[in-house]
């Protein structure tokens, strides 16, 4: 555990396998799950527990096969299931909160074909159920995202060059009744590529052609949203420039090509990333992709895209960031976030005779802090901090007859818990 590319414990080795069991506990306070404004009042603050059992199965890790020929299969599944207990600060909301206990689960599958090879593949698949909470305490919006997709790449002499070429499936699936009209499906076609001109530093390239579905069409499109091809490409470089200062530039363009009428608007511009690390101690990797949050760091950084929306079609966010990181002692670990993001989105008509809203921008402020200490190998304490402030001064409609929501929120989660890993 002194390295912290590694981020699971020892294991334990089964034939060519390796199984690495877990489980966490934490408890905290949570001063606004359901995500109200100022302006709709009560605001419910509670405590909460969580309990997260975890098991993953792998080939054997680089640890265990250092020296060897590299295998001609890598095979990686995961599973997680979190429980959450909520307890109401103030007995008169006791049952608006204690409803919210729930099961959240992840599951994940990875297969290599060929690592390390002129010509190999890969094929993917995870499950996320997501636990949402909203500002009406009777319909949270928990969700079931299923991902799948696949991909060949190209690695010609000695690896100089790859490149990537892949599918990739998404569904999206709400739970309550009420959102059942945001369901919807997601297929994009991608392509990826680097070229190492320089021994650490590379040119990377991205692009993807998507299309967005909606299972139920006329709902959707009767409450303003509607389908698209989106399509994005970006260029750019990533290495190191010195043994503890590295750089990351990519630019692009993105279009959405929405489906709704011919005034509806589209996104149609610049989409980027720009990102600037020094590390605190030197990095040994001579691969740019190795440049990451393996080594104690410090990062300043700018992100602009646009994303589907389920209040308007679409989005643009540009946001900067600060991340620090830090591993000490082969013990302690601190990340420390921070960010500050533009949220714009268009004009637009939510509801089929409803109000138009027009274009406006909100702000986004967040903080997060993870801390832990190792105790040992196999054991850890640990504490989160996350803060979040949605500044808005907009009020959009609910319905095409009447009736707004603010989209302004506060919220604070503290936690502490304990975890063990093998």
């Amino acid at each position: 555990m002194r390295d912290r590319r590694y981020t699971e414990g020892i294991g334990y080795r089964v034939g060519d396998l390796e199984l690495h069991p877990g489980v966490a506990g934490e408890v905290g306070y949570d001063s606004n799950y359901f995500l109200r404004a100022p302006s709709e009042p009560p605001i419910f603050d509670e405590f909460r527990i969580r309990v997260t059992p975890s098991l993953s199965l792998s080939t054997l890790s680089p640890q265990r096969t250092e020296g060897s020929e590299p295998p001609k299969v890598n095979f990686r599944a995961g599973l997680s299931a979190t429980y959450n207990e909520f307890f109401a600060t103030q007995s008169q909301y006791s049952d608006q909160v204690s409803k919210q206990r729930n099961v959240g689960g992840v599951g994940s599958l990875q297969l290599t074909i060929l690592p390390r090879r002129p010509l190999g593949g890969d094929v993917y698949a995870d499950f996320l159920r997501l636990l949402q909470g909203s500002n009406n305490p009777d319909q949270n919006t928990n969700q079931i995202q299923f991902r799948a997709g696949a991909g060949v790449t190209w690695t010609p002499g000695g690896g100089l060059f790859d490149w990537r070429f892949g599918y990739e499936y998404q569904l999206t699936s709400f739970q309550e009744e009420a959102f059942k009209y945001l369901n919807n499906q997601y297929h994009q076609v991608n392509t990826r590529g680097r070229w190492k001109f320089l021994p650490r530093t590379a040119l990377i390239y991205d692009a993807s052609l998507s299309f967005l579905r909606y299972n139920d069409e006329a709902a959707s499109s009767n409450a303003g949203l509607f389908e698209s091809d989106p399509i994005r490409a970006r260029i750019g470089v990533n290495g190191l420039v010195t043994p503890m200062f590295a750089v990351l530039g990519m630019v692009g363009w993105g279009a959405s090509f929405y489906k709704g009428p011919r005034d509806a608007p589209n996104f149609n511009s610049v989409i980027g990333q720009a990102e600037v690390k020094w590390f605190l101690t030197p990095n040994p990797s001579s691969d740019p992709s190795g440049a990451t949050l393996t080594l104690s760091s410090l990062a300043l950084g700018y992100t602009r895209d646009f994303q589907n929306s389920y209040v308007a079609n679409y989005y643009t966010r540009d946001r900067g960031y600060l991340n620090v990181s830090y591993f000490f002692g082969g013990r302690v670990l601190t990340v420390l976030e921070g960010g500050v993001a533009a949220i714009e989105y268009p004009t637009f008509t939510r509801f089929v005779g409803g109000p138009t809203t027009q274009a406006f921008t909100d702000v986004l402020y967040d903080v997060n802090l993870f801390a832990e200490y190792r105790l040992s190998d196999s054991f850890g304490l640990n504490t989160t901090l996350h803060y979040g402030d949605y500044e808005s001064k907009t009020r959009i409609p609910t319905s095409a007859t009447g009736g707004t929501d603010d989209l302004t929120w506060r919220r604070f989660e503290g936690y502490v818990g304990v975890r063990w890993f093998m």
